[in-house]
């Protein structure tokens, strides 16, 4: 029996109890992403009892992220998310067991995290790991819990659960780059995501203890700005390359990605490479490698028959998110030569070229 005083009120909940604490107590979730939606998700889903979470993270805290990831405080800035978020949720509750991994999820890595977990909260803020992890949950057999914000507004639902529809019915194929602008270039009020990240705690206390009903098949869209809330339908889609009647999701066997240590050898050794620079104008002039060819996501989709495809290119952001996009885009366009490189240009400062300056 479960008696720690922590639980007392959720423990007499009429429909709750022991069996559903003990539930939570043997539960694993994964939550790939700390920030915006993933602080208050694994804040409040460690204080309810869950007995094991993983952290997935490869950013470190920034003081622009302060305004909405409350597990970070100002004497945080420049350490690993994952191990701030580690202490803090430690400090939260000490019964937790608390996994973390300094790195960012892809396509190749998936598979190994999503393995051994009931439920995983995607708190992703890029294209590539949410598609990542719809497939990785797919293939598992692992739902869900998604959540999407941008300025006033938030998108949640249950996505790759038994007899449920997968993103991929709802979403077949990412957008093109640069189609869908990110919180950094459109912006968030900071209690939008934290908001949306209680909506997604909330849905993984819901599946781990069975109670109540999940939101399988249905997407929640809040505004909140007018304070409106709206239900849609997502249907499973007999045609859906992850999981439909004659599924054939993409290979995750194309290793794209490049870490800066290798591109600066290689550039060193006059390697003919194209280095691809897709962030904004006044990101290039802050900060940028040399040789680096600007062409900004927004841009890349009306100048991609004009760039060479025999060509071998590294495309870089600022973290790495963009330009997995780009790269994705491009293999998609019949460009094979291309890289990914791993943690941007900030990256490049801290580890190849210290007077590159940090934004």
């Amino acid at each position: 029996m479960i008696s720690d005083p922590r639980y007392s009120r959720q423990l007499i909940l009429k429909g709750f109890g022991q069996v559903a604490q003990q539930r939570l107590a043997d539960a694993r979730v994964l939550i790939v992403g700390a920030g915006g939606l993933g602080s208050p998700a694994s804040m409040y889903l460690v204080a309810a009892g869950v007995g094991t979470v993983t952290l997935v993270d490869g950013d470190v805290v920034d003081i622009t992220n302060l305004h909405r990831q409350l597990l970070y405080a100002t004497s945080d800035v420049g350490r690993s998310k994952t191990a701030a978020a580690q202490e803090r949720l430690l400090a939260i509750n000490p019964s937790t067991v608390v996994h973390a991994h300094e790195t960012r999820l892809s396509a190749q890595n998936a598979p190994e995290l999503v393995a051994g977990h009931d439920v995983v909260i995607d708190a992703t803020d890029n294209f590539p790991a949410r598609y990542a992890i719809n497939d990785a949950c797919v293939r598992a057999g692992v739902p869900f819990v998604y959540g999407s914000v941008a300025r006033f507004e938030g998108q949640i639902s249950i996505f790759a659960a038994p007899d449920g529809p997968c993103y991929r019915c709802l979403f077949p194929e990412p957008p093109l780059p640069g189609s869908v602008p990110s919180c950094a270039e459109e912006g968030v009020l900071g209690v939008v995501p934290g908001i949306l990240g209680l909506y997604q705690a909330t849905e993984a206390l819901k599946w781990i203890t069975r109670i109540g009903t999940p939101l399988v098949g249905r997407m929640l869209l809040l505004d909140l700005l007018a304070h409106e809330t709206q239900s849609i339908r997502v249907a499973r889609r007999v045609d859906c390359t992850a999981c439909g009647v004659d599924a054939a999701m993409p290979s995750t066997d194309d290793h794209t990605d490049l870490s800066v240590s290798a591109l600066a050898e290689r550039l060193a050794r006059g390697d003919a490479l194209v280095v691809l620079d897709v962030r904004e104008p006044w990101e290039f002039d802050v900060a940028s490698l040399p040789n680096g060819t600007l062409v900004p996501m927004s841009r890349l989709p009306s100048v991609i028959n004009r760039l060479e495809r025999n060509a071998e290119y590294v495309v870089l952001c600022h973290h790495g998110m963009r330009s997995e996009m780009a790269v994705n885009f491009m293999r998609s366009r019949g460009f094979a030569r291309v890289h990914n490189l791993v943690g941007g240009i900030d990256a490049w400062s801290l580890q190849v070229d210290a007077t590159v300056p940090r934004y």
